[in-house]
């Protein structure tokens, strides 16, 4: 399940990353099995999906067929999806991670200076900057205590065939 993503960096340019992952993760293979039957995932389902996970309450089956429609390149029955072309919409523009329609709830005509934003620095670091390690669970740690911006330093490895999150190079 090697493919593509192309993703938006700091709002000036695109980059594609290759997909590393062979398969789903265990997770995503959960989910899946909850909102499918017979390994495939109908418009019922997938609305059902979007409600209950996802919580975009106002989903219909149209808008679950219409997503089923747009990956149907992906997949061989035309009912649903299966286990790989869902995986691929969960990381897909279908998908965004904010929902355009819940828009904008807060003053934003002032400065940027005038607002307080909760950010993590060198959030991926297990202790000080000069001599910790790289780990996931930092970040994990300020996403709970309520961090709505963390800082990746991200490079590509050493065969450019992904990317590794490091503190410097």
């Amino acid at each position: 399940m090697t493919s593509k993503q192309t993703y938006s960096v700091c709002f000036c340019w695109r980059r594609r990353f290759k997909l590393a992952l062979a398969e789903a993760p265990s997770e995503i293979k959960t989910l899946f099995n909850e909102y499918s039957e017979n390994e495939l995932m109908t418009p019922s389902h997938l609305k059902r999906f979007l409600v209950d996970v996802q919580r975009q309450e106002k989903a219909t089956e149209e808008d679950a067929q219409a997503i089923i429609d747009s990956f149907r390149h992906f997949h061989r029955r035309g009912a649903g999806l299966n286990l790989e072309t869902f995986f691929k919409y969960l990381f897909s523009d279908d998908n965004p991670p904010l929902l355009p329609s819940h828009g904008v709830h807060h003053d934003m005509t002032l400065p940027l200076s005038h607002y307080f934003i909760y950010t993590g620095h060198n959030s991926y670091l297990t202790g000080n900057q000069l001599s910790s390690d790289c780990s996931d669970v930092p970040i994990i740690n300020a996403l709970k205590k309520g961090v709505r911006v963390i800082e990746l330093d991200i490079w590509p490895n050493a065969s450019k065939d992904s990317i590794d999150v490091l503190h410097g190079r």
